[in-house]
């Protein structure tokens, strides 16, 4: 269901957004309107993916390899001979 609202704008701002609308073939009351609704999407897809970011930053990522070998494997000078 659509609601009516009040809004308050300069002249020089309304004028200008007259023609803009016009420009465009619409209403400046449905030009309002579509901008509201694209930005307000575009908060909720932000929203949205942030959470399944989130989410996704609090599992354990398998990122392979052969797993950490003692110091002594690591520094043993003598197998590289």
């Amino acid at each position: 269901m659509k609601q009516n609202i009040t809004l308050a704008l300069d002249r020089e701002i309304l004028s200008a957004a007259r023609v803009f609308a016009a420009q465009q073939g619409i209403s400046v009351s449905a030009m309002l309107a579509g901008e509201l609704c694209e930005k307000i999407g575009k908060t909720r897809r932000y929203e949205h993916s942030k959470q399944i970011a989130l989410a996704m930053l609090e599992q354990s990522w398998p990122l392979g390899g052969l797993g950490i070998k003692s110091r002594e494997t690591l520094h043993d000078r003598a197998s590289l001979r």
